[in-house]
C-alpha cells in the first residue's frame, strides 16, 4: 500500500538523518517503526506523508511512485496522518476541528455560496452527521462543543485520528499515539485502532510504547542511525539481542 525503497535525508551540515532505509506498508495491516530517540523514524514517517523530500530513494503509494509529490497531493489520494505533539486548532470547537478537515466542502467556494445556498447547507449537514459519528465512536460528541484546547492529552489524539478520518483515508500514519496519555486512554486508542483496521484502514505508527506496539502491529521495523537494524513481527524482533541490549533496555 505503502512503501520508501532505499531513501536517504540529509540535512543541513551534512547530517544524515536516514541512510538507505526501506520500509513497506502492507495493506490492511498494522506496521510499527521503533528505535531510539534520533534513530530517524519521524524523518521517515515525514518521507512517506511527503513533508520531507529525501535526497535519494523512492517513495510510492498503491504502486505510483510519489517522490516529489507533497503532503496535500497524497492526502487527497488517501494518505493521513497525526503528529507526536497534537497539532489541534485550539480556538476552534471540538467539531469545528473536524469540519474544517473535509475535502471539497461546497462552502469554501464563492459561487457555491452566491448560486448554490442549498447545496452548501446540505453538505454542511452532511459533514456534522460525518464528525458526530467519529466524536461518538470515540466518546467526544458530548465535548463537541468545547475548544479544542481544553481537552486532556488523550482527547486530543483521538481529535487528531477523527480528524484525519474525515478525509476517508485508506493509510494513516499514527507518530507516538501514546505519548502524553494516560494508561486507560492508550486502551482507548488501541481498540479504536483495531476496529479501524477491521474497516480496511492501512496503520502505520512510530511508537515507543512496547504494550502498544505488541498490542497492534503485525510487523515491525527497526531503524538505528538512520538504518533499518531488523524487521518482523514483535515477538521476533524483541528477542532480537541488538535490539534488546541498545534499545528496549534487554527487557522483552
Amino acid at each position: 500500500m505503502l512503501e520508501a525503497d532505499d531513501v536517504s535525508v540529509v540535512y543541513e551540515g551534512g547530517f544524515r538523518a536516514l541512510n538507505g532505509a526501506s520500509v513497506r506498508l502492507a495493506a490492511g495491516a498494522v506496521t510499527g517503526l521503533i528505535g531510539p530517540n534520533g534513530a530517524g523514524k519521524s524523518t521517515l514517517f515525514g518521507v512517506l506523508a511527503g513533508a520531507v523530500r529525501p535526497a535519494a530513494g523512492d517513495v510510492r503509494l498503491a504502486g505510483q511512485t510519489v517522490t516529489r509529490h507533497g503532503p496535500a497531493w497524497r492526502a487527497r489520494r488517501g494518505l493521513a496522518r497525526t503528529f507526536q505533539l497534537s497539532r489541534e486548532l485550539s480556538s476552534l470547537s471540538v467539531l469545528e476541528n473536524l469540519l474544517v478537515a473535509r475535502p471539497h466542502a461546497r462552502g469554501e467556494r464563492l459561487l457555491s455560496l452566491l448560486c448554490a445556498r442549498r447545496a452548501v447547507r446540505d453538505d454542511e449537514a452532511a459533514a456534522i452527521d460525518k464528525a458526530r459519528g467519529l466524536l461518538q465512536r470515540v466518546d467526544l460528541w458530548r465535548l463537541a462543543d468545547a475548544l479544542a484546547g481544553t481537552l486532556s492529552g488523550g482527547q486530543k489524539k483521538l481529535l487528531e485520528l477523527c480528524r484525519a478520518l474525515m478525509l476517508d483515508p485508506r493509510i494513516v500514519l499514527l507518530d507516538e499515539p501514546s505519548a502524553g496519555v494516560n494508561p486507560t486512554r492508550i486502551g482507548e486508542i488501541v481498540d479504536f485502532v483495531q476496529v479501524l483496521r477491521q474497516e480496511g484502514v492501512t496503520f502505520g505508527i512510530v511508537e515507543h510504547n512496547m504494550a502498544m506496539v505488541r498490542a497492534l502491529c503485525d510487523h515491525v521495523y527497526v531503524l538505528a542511525e538512520g538504518r533499518l537494524l531488523t524487521e518482523g513481527r514483535f515477538d521476533d524482533v524483541i528477542t532480537n539481542a541488538d535490539v534488546a541490549s541498545a534499545y528496549l533496555g534487554a527487557q522483552p
